[in-house]
């Protein structure tokens, strides 16, 4: 399981020209699912994802977690976070977990989230065209694989 985390002053998704969810400060979390990919990379990502201190304190040092600050989510499932570029110039998403695996890990994944905050998280729409907006904070942008816990 792959994520691409953005630190935002504000996101939305919206589809067929019509806002889904949209936040304030808070993250964006792009979520790529492989088929090997289990409970146990949820709730690590999970885990991991809440706990990142990467908001500014009163020093403006990255000292606070999402939870430190309150802040709001949207996860976005992103299956080209497994794009495969090492033959030819054509992705190849091989590795990206077919729907009728990766939607219940996604909603797994978003369900373990809200757990983890104690509130909602919002969401894009699996499988949808998006138009995601974003405005990066920082920026900061982190990228995590469950499979290479760094």
């Amino acid at each position: 399981m792959r994520v691409l985390i953005q630190r935002v002053s504000e996101a939305s998704v919206t589809i067929e020209g019509k806002v889904k969810s949209s936040i304030g400060s808070g993250l964006l979390v792009l979520l790529g699912v492989e088929a090997e990919d289990t409970t146990q990379d949820i709730e690590w990502l999970c885990g991991k994802i809440t706990r990142l201190r990467i908001f500014n304190d009163e020093n403006e040092v990255m000292n606070l977690s999402i939870k430190d600050i309150d802040g709001e989510m949207i996860v976005v499932s992103q299956f080209t976070l497994h794009a495969s570029t090492k033959k030819g110039n054509r992705p190849s998403y091989i590795k990206a977990a077919k729907p009728d695996i990766a939607i219940p890990m996604y909603e797994q994944f978003v369900k373990q989230m809200e757990s983890e905050l104690g509130k909602p998280v919002q969401t894009g729409e699996f499988g949808a065209d998006m138009k995601v907006r974003l405005l990066n904070d920082g920026p900061v942008t982190i990228w995590i694989d469950s499979k290479n816990r760094e």
